[in-house]
């Protein structure tokens, strides 16, 4: 996946192990862009010529990426993917594009153009160049999948972490609080922890501008992108943290949170109630949501906690 995988089981079972592993290689050979015999591949090299018919799985989960992308002023865009590979940013790419390029780039990434046909499960990319990325939202479906598969195996203490999508199975034997899992500290070491959330059965996913970036002219170009824009968004964010029951909705929030801000995100998330977050600012603050699914415990003094 591009990413490393963590998983924690309290018994000693190799087989299940090794089960866990290839349905994560599985599904992703299902979702990726980074080889040609993919769905989403076919999908796109198919852009500008004829529909695509896809797996149910696929069909689904492009679906939902479809739907978070035409909410009203989304920050969610399954289809910025060529504005994405232009900037190149955490594969060795350090410039800034000519905003022509840039302009040009956006007429493909409208994701209202895209046709979804249900009965036929088919998809359509009408524009050449067009181009689908499930990468902002796979890997918190394939981290549900994944507890999903171990509650069928009778697994009622677990942890999966697919490259920082943390999903959880119950709490850790003799801990009833729960799992601590740590919350970075921006731009620091691995084990620089702002402090840590302790959650039960709950999947928590962060979106951070320190994961890939690069600096020029004084400035933090990052991997989160406006879509309106073709830049990376611009506000008082350097992380988003969600706390919810599904690893998949995770992804999605980061995405929509961030793009809101802390205020918007506050006011946002009063009417979504099985879902918590944990804002982190450029001002050195640690702005937690009424704190209904999980609990912080600060540990790096030296940035201001609000609740």
């Amino acid at each position: 996946m591009g990413s490393p995988i963590l998983l924690k089981l309290f018994e000693d079972n190799p087989t299940l192990a090794s089960q866990v592993f290839g349905l994560i290689k599985q599904q992703e050979n299902l979702f990726t862009v980074n080889r040609a015999e993919s769905e989403v591949m076919a999908i796109n090299q198919a852009a500008g010529r004829h529909p695509v018919v896809v797996s149910a799985p696929v069909f689904a989960l492009i679906s939902v990426a479809h739907a978070v992308s035409i909410l009203p002023d989304s920050a969610f865009n399954f289809t910025i993917g060529p504005v994405v590979k232009r900037w190149k940013i955490g594969f060795q790419g350090r410039e800034v594009p000519p905003a022509a390029e840039i302009e040009a780039l956006l007429r493909l990434t409208d994701p209202h153009q895209v046709v979804l046909d249900a009965e036929q499960h088919s998809v359509f990319l009408p524009l050449p160049g067009m181009e689908i990325d499930l990468g902002a939202i796979a890997k918190g479906y394939i981290a549900d999948v994944v507890q999903a598969f171990l509650r069928q195996q009778g697994v009622a203490q677990a942890l999966i972490n697919l490259g920082g999508n943390v999903q959880t199975l119950g709490s850790p034997p003799h801990q009833p609080q729960g799992w601590g899992i740590g919350l970075k500290k921006p731009f620091g070491r691995d084990d620089e922890l702002l402090g840590t959330l302790q959650v039960q059965g709950k999947s928590v996913v962060t979106s951070g501008i320190y994961e890939r970036y690069f600096e020029r002219d004084g400035r933090c170009w990052h991997h989160i992108f406006d879509p309106r824009t073709g830049y990376p968004l611009d506000n008082e964010l350097l992380s988003v943290t969600v706390i919810a029951d599904r690893s998949l909705d995770g992804d999605i929030y980061t995405t929509l949170l961030y793009g809101m801000g802390v205020e918007q995100g506050l006011a946002y998330l009063a009417g979504q109630p099985d879902i918590d977050a944990v804002f982190v600012t450029r001002d050195r603050q640690i702005i937690c949501s009424p704190a209904r699914h999980f609990r912080f415990s600060q540990l790096d003094f030296s940035w201001q906690l609000r609740h």
